[in-house]
């Protein structure tokens, strides 16, 4: 099957919404069968939603909190467009020494807004999302066991059930409370930290006065949008008391769980759950600047922004509000994927993809940068799930002094490794193992892991409170993508992540060279024959 799709055939049949099409040679265009007939038994895009309406927009809603959803569209460009260039002769950080420089001495630390990162990555935004709090314990001390930031997403003081608030305001949540404490259980209180993401409802029931001035909480993160969607956070609910509860807590709740018909549709069965709605900001310049001084003032040390994949004018507009706020760092997300509940058309077919996106920020940077104006450091999010697209990121964003990109935002790769984990724990302790699993790594949790003996020595008795959704996070972020960008910086000759550049790579396609400005592999160092080889 080529790389590219070239037709929308994927349009009437997701395996985000659990639609088929009868037939496989369906048409290009509609993504319809050729010919549909009246007496088909299968459930295509068309025929689900004719039965559910709304619910066909969103993965499917018996998934809700058991899984993460994402795009089914090539969007022509990716991180495999470009390649990493190796070297030969020559080190970059370390002396040119064979018995030295070997690649598990690469230093792949980093700082991004002031806070240093043993690998460069930021984990969340999680937020009030049930797949969050329900692998809430392997998310935050796999994180914080790693020396990454963990983002907090938005919601969490609002949804919680146990919250107390007092004139709408926020006095105090279990749940909150609790993911704070988990994560700074196994935090080394130098590398990373747990940031707090705040949106138009958290800001309305003061969340971030909470957090900084009860939970010590000292990274307040701003949320502008996200790359799965532009309308808002939102959630499903399958509780009639529960939607009826956050409604009263001034949630968008739909459908109307106090209409009589909605209440008689939910008793009979014919609606089986709601969408709880949160607002979308409408940012302007003057309220912002006040909002991050106001930040400050309330003790936050770290103020920073997230925001969406939007237009080109509003990725321009965003980095020109965050150098005048002097942000510590902000995050761009790009499309089309989300940890929680996102429309599958909106995720498919709305917003900036990842390549595209940072190519974007990147030319607003070296503006900013050109002026003599504040650049804060960047997060870059969308799709990441490997060291080689990590340090494809970072790489092109150095045009010779840093890295613009000091850290890569995940979120649905850490949650997977959350996932199979918890979930090969739980089949270990119930003797059901795939028998080609057990008999390669081994019965025991203990023996699955290549982690476990490393983390038994440094937390001793404490290792008894790390889960193995948590080993299972940290063994992915930490021992294999932290050891795999030792070995791709090692193959560039470049014993320090700040060292990589844009010299590093090189364009597979010329789309990819036209967008991000990297030359293409055929073009880079053309005239290295003639210069070597006459000389």
């Amino acid at each position: 099957m080529p790389r590219v799709r070239e037709d929308s055939s994927y349009l009437n049949s997701m395996s985000t919404t659990d639609s088929r099409t009868r037939v496989q040679d369906v048409s290009p265009t509609s993504g319809m069968c050729p010919i549909c007939i009246e007496e088909c038994p299968v459930l295509c895009e068309i025929s689900l939603s004719a039965f559910r309406g709304r619910e066909t927009l969103y993965p499917v809603p018996e998934e809700f909190g058991t899984s993460t959803a994402a795009s089914l569209k090539n969007y022509g460009l990716d991180w495999s467009d470009l390649n990493i260039l190796s070297r030969l002769r020559g080190a970059k950080g370390i002396e040119e020494d064979p018995d030295k420089a070997l690649f598990h001495r690469v230093n792949v630390e980093s700082e991004c807004g002031g806070i240093p990162l043993e690998i460069p990555i930021a984990s969340g935004a999680y937020g009030s999302t049930d797949v969050a709090k329900n692998n809430w314990d392997a998310l935050s001390i796999g994180t914080a066991l790693s020396g990454a930031i963990l983002v907090i997403g938005e919601n969490v003081c609002r949804m919680d059930p146990g919250a107390k608030f007092s004139d709408d305001k926020i006095k105090h949540s279990d749940d909150m409370a609790n993911r704070v404490k988990t994560y700074r259980k196994f935090w080394d209180g130098e590398h990373g930290d747990v940031a707090v993401q705040t949106n138009v409802e958290d800001e309305r029931t003061g969340v971030e006065d909470y957090v900084i001035s009860k939970l010590d909480v000292s990274i307040i993160e701003r949320k502008w949008g996200q790359g799965a969607k532009a309308i808002g956070g939102e959630v499903r609910i399958p509780s009639l008391e529960r939607a009826q509860t956050l409604k009263d807590r001034g949630y968008l709740v739909l459908p109307d769980p106090d209409d009589p018909s909605v209440k008689e549709a939910y008793r009979d069965g014919s609606i089986k759950s709601f969408e709880r709605h949160s607002r979308v900001g409408m940012p302007k310049r003057k309220n912002f600047l006040e909002d991050v001084d106001q930040l400050r003032e309330k003790g936050a040390e770290k103020v920073t922004l997230k925001t969406g994949a939007y237009r080109p004018t509003d990725v321009a507009w965003t980095m020109k509000m965050a150098s005048e706020a002097e942000v510590d760092y902000i995050t761009f997300d790009g499309a089309g994927g989300g940890t929680g509940m996102s429309p599958v058309p909106m995720m498919n077919e709305m917003s900036t993809p990842t390549v595209y996106l940072e190519s974007q920020v990147l030319k607003s940077a070296k503006i900013l940068e050109e002026e003599g104006k504040y650049v804060p450091d960047i997060s870059i999010a969308g799709g990441f799930i490997q060291e080689s697209q990590i340090l494809k990121a970072i790489a092109m964003s150095n045009f010779g002094d840093s890295p613009f990109i000091k850290s890569v935002t995940m979120a649905r790769s850490p949650i997977t490794a959350a996932f199979k984990g918890s979930y090969f724990a739980r089949l270990a302790k119930e003797d059901k193992l795939p028998s080609q699993f057990e008999e390669k790594y081994g019965s025991k949790v203990e023996d699955f892991f290549v982690t476990t003996s490393r983390l038994k020595e440094n937390y001793g008795n404490d290792y008894k409170e790390i889960s193995p959704g948590a080993i299972a996070v940290y063994t992915y972020l930490s021992d294999r993508i932290g050891v795999g960008l030792q070995q791709l910086l090692a193959g560039t000759r470049k014993w320090d992540l700040n060292l990589a550049g844009r010299d590093d790579l090189a364009a597979l396609t010329e789309r990819a060279s036209r967008v991000t400005g990297i030359p293409l592999i055929d073009n880079v160092e053309s005239d290295a024959y003639e210069r070597i080889l006459r000389d």
